[in-house]
């Protein structure tokens, strides 16, 4: 399964659009928070599965702040990241993982592409779409029982 992973967009829509056309096709969009309401629209507009959860500056109660998604045998920890101070360092959110038998952590807040493997857990944050933003990121991955590939990208 190839999905696009966005977050952060603070309703900047349009880059999330560019994002999706410069990765095509795809399977699902997840969005990791801080712009519920562009997670919202692309779903309307993509006809894709869209995955959302909220970010600390999101106001839908309806939308978890935290998920467990299974993708091909893997679990998948989905969270914004404000919650286990990312900003601070990944370990109050690799204890999570650990605890839950996560594979992947997909998370947002920093504004800051990231993606690494530490005890066995790849941990992606695409970064931000924000306009304000030098650096508009966004990342895709591609998840199947054998294995997991994760790619950063750069909106040009």
């Amino acid at each position: 399964m190839k999905v696009l992973v966005v977050s952060d967009t603070h309703g900047n829509f349009a880059p999330a659009l560019q994002a999706h056309s410069l990765t095509e096709p795809v399977d699902a969009v997840i969005h990791l928070g801080d712009g519920i309401e562009d997670a919202n629209l692309l779903r309307n507009l993509m006809h894709l599965d869209v995955i959302a959860v909220s970010g600390n500056c999101d106001h839908d109660a309806s939308v978890p702040r935290e998920m467990l998604w299974e993708c091909e045998g893997k679990r998948v920890l989905l969270v914004h990241g404000d919650a286990y101070g990312v900003k601070g360092g990944l370990e109050r959110l690799k204890q999570r993982a650990v605890e839950i038998c996560a594979h992947i952590v997909l998370f947002g807040h920093s504004h800051r592409a990231t993606c690494i493997t530490t005890s066995g857990i790849l941990f992606l944050n695409p970064g931000t779409l924000t306009r304000t933003s030098a650096n508009k990121t966004f990342a895709t991955i591609e998840i199947s029982e054998e294995s997991i590939n994760a790619r950063l990208h750069d909106i040009p």
